[in-house]
């Protein structure tokens, strides 16, 4: 296999050298741009129903699929003091109907191979075009009798709350909120948000409310892309979606209206003890709809300061300064004319007072220099590109056209759009970067680690005002508390001893096997791991998830060790092994000197008082937090380098329990950069379950 391999290379590089020798191309010479592509739109087929719902038709016969998209055309509207009925909604839609029961519509549906799911405003479904009839018959019934019962919507609710109760660490969540909240205003239908509160106000009556009155074909839109000519959706759609009835008298719901920005730039900050890293939003609010004049203008603007990797802010904080993973703006069009420009990034706290000064640094740039005339033309380029690539997608066809109906745009905008983006020109850019890019009207929210980032963001020079995480102003916070007269590192580490068992019962234990069900944030699956430790130091962890075996394993046997993913494994670094050999027992508060801790503060972490020690040994610096009441370690924080980049992982500790005389926490969330890892312990067996081998 591997001679054969080596020869098919050797043949194809041979083919390639001789292309290269008989075409005789000049390399030096960069080959000429073909042709502007020519966009022809096909005009989707329409009719429309006798109850209002408009159908837009495009046929595709690539494959035996087709798909239907519904869009209940509403205008947004508040919720107010029970803002999550909607979520609630979403979630009961599409899990059964009135004759059908919950389990037997989902069965069906997978017997199939189709999908169908709903939103508060729609709906979708897909599957094999020979069961196209059936599908739409099944999605049908389940936007027109829907089963909202009392006991699903318990469920959801409780799910909601569930939710909500899990993003009250997460810096992200904080920052969505805060954002929109500041920029249009907590009253406004783009600055509210859902809490525990406004969930917990929600009735079952609410939900039936909300879809009789906002549920309807009054202003519905279905959009069927597929193997289906016109005349059989055209039959299929009036025998099911036909029976759906308008709904009369629908409320009056008024267009929401755009917020004026503030008076002079300034900085918005929340703080949040646990946060890792600093999340940066600079964001004003635009009034700038499809159908401007400046639209095509406005979208290359901000395609060049912050629309990917070519873009300023990028160059600039990743590629530059290192400061962070990726830098990027964003610019809204609303048919209302209500939207934000936002460019965000989250970066390490240390630099978070330098990221601020470079944000608003690159937005003045493009405000008054002039952009390069081929950077302009290299960001046209690829958007055409990109733009050109969607337009393979039979739905991006039939979303275009519903898009001209929703925002009363012309006909040919889009046969135009490639045109209009070539148009702009190097003063377009700079005149849409000043109307959009209100460098001195504008909000930075920093929400981040005040104790750290704080006194550096004071010196930016713009004024700082403070709010909490749900948007409510408060006074500057503070930090530090006063320190007990005569309290020691020595003394908090020895409080943390006697209060998870004292020294004897921990030097008692010379192994302990954790066994954990893990969850990572953003994946689709939830993984198990199995963790062993051997004094003094000798450690294995392995992750498996079922059907799929081992996917991550770690070892280490005192005196060597690797990592192994993917059937890879890698010999632990010299740096790593060198950690892990310096590293002494199962409980390292038992071997720390007086000298390498030190007392730093009396601090807040996530509403406990607790005391932060700096543990500096062997050139390594963390940081431990202990409750002042319990004397538990409820935070770790270390500093480590990965390439370029520097990061801080942040390990939290709670739900301590007794096993076997020692106490041992029960939850452990770990914040390494970008990624959040939450174990949940199963099962904790001390001086049981280990042997050396487990560690080869």
């Amino acid at each position: 296999m591997k001679n054969i391999k080596l020869k098919i290379a050797a043949f194809a590089g041979a083919a390639l050298m001789s292309f290269g020798v008989n075409a005789q191309i000049d390399r030096s010479q960069m080959p000429k741009a073909g042709p502007e592509p020519t966009i022809n739109l096909e005009k989707p087929n329409e009719f429309q129903l006798k109850n209002g719902i408009t159908v837009l038709v495009v046929e595709n016969n690539k494959l035996p699929r087709v798909s239907y998209q519904l869009s209940i055309d509403n205008k947004p509207y508040k919720e107010g003091n029970k803002a999550g009925v909607a979520s609630i909604l979403s979630s009961m839609l599409g899990n059964g109907t009135t004759s059908i029961s919950k389990d037997d519509f989902n069965d069906e549906v997978d017997f199939l191979g189709a999908n169908i799911s709903f939103g508060s405003s729609g709906g979708f479904a897909s599957g094999l075009v020979k069961y196209s009839d059936r599908i739409v018959e099944l999605m049908a019934d389940a936007t027109i009798n829907p089963l909202l019962t009392e006991e699903e919507f318990n469920k959801e609710k409780d799910r909601l709350i569930e939710g909500l109760k899990s993003d009250e660490k997460s810096v992200d969540a904080a920052a969505g909120r805060v954002v929109g909240a500041l920029a249009y205003g907590k009253d406004h239908v783009y600055g509210e948000f859902t809490t525990e509160e406004t969930v917990n106000n929600v009735t079952f009556q609410d939900v039936l409310d909300l879809y009789n009155l906002r549920f309807a074909p009054n202003n519905a839109y279905i959009v069927v892309v597929g193997d289906i000519d016109v005349k059989t959706a055209k039959k299929q759609l009036k025998k099911y979606f036909g029976k759906w009835e308008k709904v009369e008298n629908l409320p009056v719901i008024p267009e929401p209206e755009l917020t004026a920005n503030v008076s002079s730039t300034e900085i918005d900050f929340v703080n949040m003890p646990n946060a890792t890293q600093s999340n940066i939003s600079v964001t004003n609010n635009v009034d700038l709809k499809q159908s401007d004049d400046d639209y095509f203008a406005a979208l290359m603007a901000n395609n060049i300061l912050g629309g990917g990797g070519e873009g300023y802010l990028f160059k600039n904080l990743r590629e530059d300064k290192g400061y962070t993973y990726g830098a990027y703006s964003s610019l809204g069009a609303s048919r209302y004319g209500v939207s934000r420009f936002n460019a965000s990034a989250k970066v390490r706290n240390a630099v978070t007072d330098s990221a601020v000064v470079e944000f608003l640094k690159e937005i003045k740039r493009i405000r008054t220099e002039p952009v390069d005339p081929v950077t302009l033309k290299n960001a046209k380029a690829k958007y055409v590109g990109n733009f050109v690539m969607a337009l393979e997608r039979p739905q991006t066809i039939a979303n275009y056209a519903l898009n001209i109906k929703r925002n009363n745009l012309p006909e040919d905008f889009y046969a135009k759009y490639l045109e209009n983006i070539n148009n702009v020109s190097v003063e377009d850019v700079q005149r849409a970067a000043n109307k959009y890019f209100k460098a001195d009207n504008t909000r930075v929210v920093v929400v981040g680690k005040g104790e750290e980032v704080l006194e550096n963001l004071e010196k930016v020079g713009l004024p700082i005002k403070y709010y909490d995480k749900y948007a409510e102003a408060t006074e500057k916070p503070v930090f530090s508390k006063p320190l007990p007269e005569g309290l020691t590192a020595s003394d908090v580490v020895k409080k943390y001893v006697n209060a998870i068992g004292g020294e004897k019962a921990l030097r008692g234990v010379n192994s302990v096997l954790t066994m954990a069900d893990v969850t990572i944030q953003g994946a689709p699956f939830k993984p198990k791991a199995v963790i062993k430790q051997m004094e003094p130091n000798k450690y294995s962890m392995e992750m498996s998830i079922e059907g799929m075996g081992t996917i991550v394993k770690q070892k280490f046997d005192g005196s060597s060790g690797y990592a192994e993913q993917q059937g890879q494994r890698i010999p632990m670094s010299d740096e790593d092994l060198n950690a892990r050999k310096s590293s002494k027992g199962l409980f390292p508060e038992l071997y720390m000197e007086a000298t390498d801790i030190t007392l730093e503060s009396l601090t807040d972490v996530d509403g406990v008082s607790a005391y932060k020690i700096t543990v500096d040994k062997d050139g390594k610096v963390s940081a431990r937090y202990y409750a002042a009441d319990t004397g538990y370690l409820i935070k770790v924080e270390e500093t480590v380098t990965q390439g370029p980049q520097t990061m801080t992982n942040v390990t939290e500790m709670s739900n301590y329990k007794e096993i076997n005389g020692v106490k041992f926490p029960q939850q452990m969330k770990v914040n390494a950069g970008p990624q959040v890892i939450i174990m949940d312990v199963a099962e904790i067996k001390v001086n049981e379950g280990v042997t050396a081998k487990d560690f080869n």
